[in-house]
Formats: C-alpha cells, sequence, structure tokens
C-alpha cells in the first residue's frame, strides 16, 4: 500500500466557492492513480458532499468524524442521539438561533436559518476572497439545500452533529457550559473567525476517524499525510505522520504544519502533492 492521504475539503480540495479546481482533481485521480489512497476528511455530512462536484476518492470521513466510510463500507457510524437533538434544537430557538442539522440523508433547519443563512454565508464566503455576486448565489444555493421543517419534526435520531449561526462568540462558549458532554467547535470566516458553532456527539473528532479508517485498512500511521486549512484540522494532525496546510490557512494550522503549500486556488494541492512525491 502506497500513502494514505486525509483531505479536509471546503478551503483545501475545493475552494471557497465549492468549487474543485481543475489542478486538485487531476493531482488526486494521478496519486490514486500511483497507488495512493485518497479520503475526504470533513465537518459536511454525506447528504452535502453529494451535492458537491468531487473528483472520485476510496471513501470520506463526515460530520467531523461522526461518519466514516472507506471504499463504500461503513467503518464507523456514530451521531446524536434523540434527546440530545431535542436540547440542542430548543436551546437554538430559545436564544433566536439558526440552525441546520446535519445527516446523511439531508440537512434540515428552522425558521431563524432561512432568515439569517443567506447573509451569514455571503459573509463567509466573501470573507474567504469570493466576490460579492458569486458570494450571494452561493448563499442561496446553500440555503435551498436545507429542508424547511418546524417544531417537533426537527427532534430527529438520525443526526450526526449540528451547526448554529453565532449572534456573538459568546454562543459558543455557552454552548460549550450548556453541553459539556458534546464535542462544541467553530467554523467559517477569514482565518479562524467564528461564524457558526457546532455540536457533535461525545469523543468523535477527525482523529478518531482517521484512526479507525487506519485499524480498518491494517495500515501503519507513519504513511498517513494529512491536508487541512482550518483549527478543526489540528486533530488530523495529531496523528497523521506528515501534515501540510493550505496557503490560505489560518495561522494555528500553519504553524503547527510540516509543509505550508499554496492558496487553494493557487494549485495548492497539485503544488504539495508534487513536492510529497505522490504524483
Amino acid at each position: 500500500m502506497g500513502k494514505i492521504v486525509f483531505l479536509d475539503v471546503d478551503g483545501t480540495l475545493i475552494n471557497y466557492e465549492a468549487k474543485l479546481p481543475e489542478s486538485a482533481g487531476k493531482a488526486v485521480d494521478l496519486a490514486r492513480a500511483n497507488g495512493h489512497k485518497v479520503y475526504i476528511c470533513t465537518g459536511c455530512s454525506k447528504a452535502e458532499i453529494q451535492r458537491r462536484k468531487l473528483c472520485d476518492l476510496d471513501g470520506m470521513i463526515g460530520g467531523n468524524g461522526a461518519y466514516v466510510e472507506s471504499d463504500g463500507n461503513v467503518v464507523l457510524h456514530k451521531g446524536l442521539t434523540r434527546d440530545e437533538v431535542k436540547h440542542i434544537v430548543d436551546w437554538c430557538n430559545d436564544r433566536h438561533l439558526g440552525f441546520y442539522l446535519e445527516s446523511n440523508s439531508g440537512m434540515y433547519c428552522n425558521d431563524y436559518m432561512i432568515e439569517q443563512g443567506p447573509s451569514v454565508m455571503m459573509k463567509y464566503s466573501m470573507g474567504k476572497g469570493a466576490k460579492e455576486e458569486d458570494a450571494k448565489k452561493g448563499a442561496e444555493g446553500f440555503v435551498h439545500g436545507f429542508t424547511h421543517f418546524k417544531g417537533e419534526d426537527l427532534y430527529r435520531d438520525d443526526i450526526n452533529k449540528i451547526s448554529f449561526i453565532l449572534s456573538s462568540y459568546q454562543d459558543h462558549l455557552d454552548s460549550k457550559v450548556e453541553f459539556p458532554e458534546l464535542e462544541a467547535n467553530t467554523w467559517g470566516g477569514k482565518g479562524e473567525l467564528a461564524l457558526f458553532g457546532d455540536l457533535g456527539p461525545a469523543g468523535i473528532t477527525k482523529k478518531t476517524a482517521v484512526l479507525a479508517i487506519l485499524d480498518y485498512l491494517k495500515a501503519d500511521p507513519k504513511d498517513t499525510i494529512s491536508f487541512g486549512d482550518a483549527k478543526i484540522d489540528l486533530s488530523m494532525f495529531e496523528c497523521c505522520a506528515f501534515n501540510v496546510a493550505m496557503g490560505n490557512g489560518g495561522p494555528e494550522i500553519k504553524e503547527a504544519a510540516d509543509y505550508i503549500t499554496t492558496d487553494v486556488d493557487d494549485n495548492g494541492l497539485w503544488n504539495a502533492f508534487k513536492y510529497l512525491k505522490l504524483i
């Protein structure tokens, strides 16, 4: 077996307009043809990933580790319980926070997400360098991808994690107090600016998912390489032998990296794959 490569998606494999750079797709295709395995390792769940136009891959880690698939086989799947989902839904609604439930079957949002989501997603895209027109189009497409539910229809038992809009960073801090047993993270915006909080099942991270794939493949950790652009990717860096930060990444991920490549839209993946002799 060759190397086992784990790629974050937004800002790493694809750009912040959800477009796959031609050089990135070609790099993954050539690396797999050379005998290496390439997985995505993302906060997105399968339903969201299936809306993206990506290259062929060997599998995926979704929901920041809640769902793991290799060669079409489910390796690990641990989501939130219905009671945990109900608690989060009620807490967000009480605070008038837009949120969406992320599952493999779809993405389900509340009233506040319909109202607040477009402007926040525009801020997300423009903060990452998108033009206003492209950011607006992308934000509308993102929100249109949700199924809008009300009341008890949001109390589900098939949810990997939940993302919610932050009215301020205090919402994230309060979520850590309200849900001490769950994994609490933030995402969105330029660098490490927090626009969203998210809550996932206890003990589940990108690191635990990477280790699950290595166990499934009976692979040696020394053959692993990870790529990321944000603080959420640091747990991958903890367990992989070599770690690459994207040029468009935040300061924390760059500081932890063994190598910093160019931006996602400046052949970042291609240049790193060449440097690592994967292609």
